[in-house]
């Protein structure tokens, strides 16, 4: 009973409408009520307080002549004085970005600030009623009244703070007219009482239509403001909450921070076990983060797996430190989907303002450059902002300006690396492998470029130079000898690909058989349903395809049963452990036998040893690749490996 009793008067003093029989809220819908509602009483208060002041002041002038009129006048100054000093700042107040949260400790100020502005009218009608002469007693009359009514219109849609505000003035006044004889003050007194209950009961009205009011706005707002899988804010309402963030640090100076969240291995959850179980996930995680953070901040879901909070009213870099940890002990615990334990984790990245950027463009950006970092350091990880994060932010920026003229500039160039048959010691193909010569970075990594390159969609126009490239120099090559061209998930999604791939081919007259495409199981893990559509169709015209880095994803098997590969790769890890890791060995053996099987030619990639070629060859694979046999060369130095006579010299058995 009295813990019932206790959070009756905890919602009562809150200004929550359903302890008087209005609309029940969640806590974060009664917030934004209470925003709304203080919003509403900021508004007033200037206006409030100018009549308050003026009202002291017609106070003093009418008892000049009274016995009171020292304890007047230091009332009136006393109350004119606060009134001022108090509309200037709301008036401040005003001028800062309405909150969309308002907490219950801020409505309980209020409502004893209302208590204590009525108990200062209260004292009116005890104190100088008396002794007032007639007129006194008509503006005392006339300034209660109007009080009454004033403090209803004022807090009118916060009944607690009414009721706190007219109390204490109804007290005063029954005090007051108790003492008098007078048949005339006793019928003053019916109506005040009358006029009272007529004041509050519009109150409650005027409160509970507001309260829906402000719940239908919320609800039509979710719409728009709201991702409709996890029911977070999505980037169009993050993008309101860091806008107002930024005019309050522009108007108050309030420091905030904004935290970036991204998940290390959701694609690999989502592509593994479905979408269903990937939305189911993201629902999972959207619950876990959003525990993690205080009662007025939400985070947001401002991309497929990435996450978003700006922390407002920041007091110490610490604080964001706090959360971005509790966030990352979320993961802690597996994820129960679909009866299996799905373990991930969360990086990182975060950004004070002002310190770190003043504007939306640069929180961003340098929230984005600290995640980079924080996914570079490895799972789990979280990071402040630094300069140096700028650096490298400003440095991708200008490697991806460079990217796009690079064509045009002749920069880019094709590597050759050979495929060794083992059952006939003779090259049979290159895999054709993609450089960047940079004018004064020298020679760009691919694992430098490409990314950027699929981040930014300039992986299709490079994709297509790349096809043309390796069927033309194919052209010079004999007929038996095919190019493998490397393809990203990118790529894949470009519906224009095969026609690319045919016109190249046309162009450069060369057969369709002599053209491998390679694909690898990461990229077939999101791409699936389009990619055995394309696929089919490359068989179709004649293009082999081959599955590298098998053995490395997580459906292998699948595919090969389901699409129709020429060939697998047997990805490096296991060649270069196999001679010393007996797992691998039977890993690669069973590949092989597998592959025999299914009538699916074998490449064993990062050959490097004469006793790995050897056990190789003892096993059947059917080619090779790695730096034993070649290092990737220019097209020109292609035909000199093409030497049959010195490959057999060199690996006959």
């Amino acid at each position: 009973m009295r813990t019932q009793l206790t959070t009756y008067f905890a919602r009562l003093f809150a200004g929550d409408l359903s302890a008087f029989g209005g609309p029940a809220t969640d806590e974060a819908l009664a917030g934004h009520i209470r925003a709304e509602q203080m919003s509403l009483v900021l508004g007033y208060s200037v206006g409030i307080m100018l009549a308050n002041a003026c009202n002291a002041a017609v106070l003093a002038i009418a008892l000049w002549q009274s016995p009171d009129r020292a304890f007047a006048l230091i009332w009136a100054v006393t109350v004119a004085g606060a009134a001022i000093a108090f509309g200037v700042q709301s008036h401040a107040s005003r001028r800062i970005t309405k909150p969309q949260f308002v907490s219950r400790r801020a409505v309980h100020r209020l409502v004893r600030n209302a208590f204590v502005l009525g108990a200062v009218w209260g004292i009116v009608p005890v104190a100088f009623f008396a002794d007032a002469d007639t007129g006194g007693k008509l503006v005392i009359t006339c300034l209660c009244s109007g009080m009454l009514a004033g403090g209803a219109f004022a807090f009118a849609t916060i009944p607690i703070a009414a009721i706190a505000f007219t109390a204490p003035l109804f007290l005063g006044i029954a005090i007051c007219l108790g003492r008098s004889n007078d048949v005339a003050y006793l019928l003053i007194a019916i109506l005040v009482a009358v006029y009272g209950t007529v004041l509050l009961r519009a109150v409650f009205v005027n409160s509970f239509s507001f309260a829906r009011r402000v719940i239908r706005q919320v609800e039509a707002e979710r719409t728009v403001r709201q991702d409709p899988l996890t029911h977070l804010p999505n980037r169009f309402a993050f993008n309101e909450t860091l806008d107002a963030a930024l005019k309050r640090l522009a108007l108050s100076g309030e420091e905030f921070a904004v935290l970036l969240l991204d998940l290390d291995r959701f694609k690999e959850v989502n592509d593994k076990f479905g979408h269903p179980a990937g939305d189911e996930f993201l629902v999972q995680v959207a619950s876990r983060l959003q525990r993690c953070t205080r009662a007025a901040e939400h985070v947001a879901r401002i991309g497929g797996d990435e996450f978003a909070l700006v922390m407002a009213n920041l007091a110490r870099p610490e604080d964001a430190l706090e959360i971005a940890e509790r966030f990352v002990a979320s993961f802690a615990e597996p994820f129960p989907i679909e009866g299996r334990q799905i373990v991930d984790a969360t990086s990182v990245g975060i950004v004070l303002a002002p310190r770190d950027g003043n504007t939306a463009l640069d929180v961003m950006k340098n929230a984005d450059a600290a995640l980079y970092r924080a996914k570079k350091a490895g799972p789990g990880t979280v990071c402040f902002f630094e300069d140096s994060d700028d650096r490298v932010s400003r440095d991708r920026k200008a490697l991806q300006s460079d990217l796009e003229g690079a064509i045009a500039r002749d920069e880019l160039f094709l590597a050759f690396q050979p495929f060794l048959d083992l059952a006939e010691n003779r090259i049979t193909g290159f895999e054709a492998l993609l450089r960047w010569q940079h004018p004064s970075r020298g020679l760009v990594p691919p694992s430098e470029f490409i990314p950027i390159a699929e981040e930014t969609g300039l992986i299709h126009e490079i994709g297509e130079w790349v096809i043309r490239r390796a069927c033309a120099t194919l052209a010079d090559w004999p007929e038996e000898i095919r190019v493998a061209v490397n393809f990203s998930a990118a790529q894949f999604h470009n519906t224009g690909i095969l026609q690319t791939i045919v016109q190249a081919l046309a162009h450069a007259k060369v057969s369709p058989s002599r053209l491998e495409v390679e694909i690898t199981e990461s990229m077939l893990l999101s791409k699936y349903g389009s990619a055995a559509s394309i696929l089919n169709a490359l068989l179709q015209l004649g293009v082999t395809v081959a599955l590298d880095d098998f053995g490395t994803g997580f459906s292998s098997l699948t595919y090969l049963r389901k699409l129709p590969f020429s060939r697998i790769k047997i990805d490096q890890s296991f060649i270069s452990d196999m001679l010393v890791q007996p797992d691998c060995a039977a890993i690669v053996k069973s590949v092989i036998s597998l592959a025999r099987d299914l009538r699916i030619a074998v490449v064993a990639e990062g050959v490097e040893t004469a006793d790995q070629l050897e056990y190789l060859r003892q096993i059947s694979c059917d080619e090779v690749q790695g730096y034993l046999i070649s290092r990737p060369v220019s097209a020109d130095g292609v035909l000199a490996l093409l030497d049959t006579k010195k490959l057999v010299a060199t690996y006959a058995a």
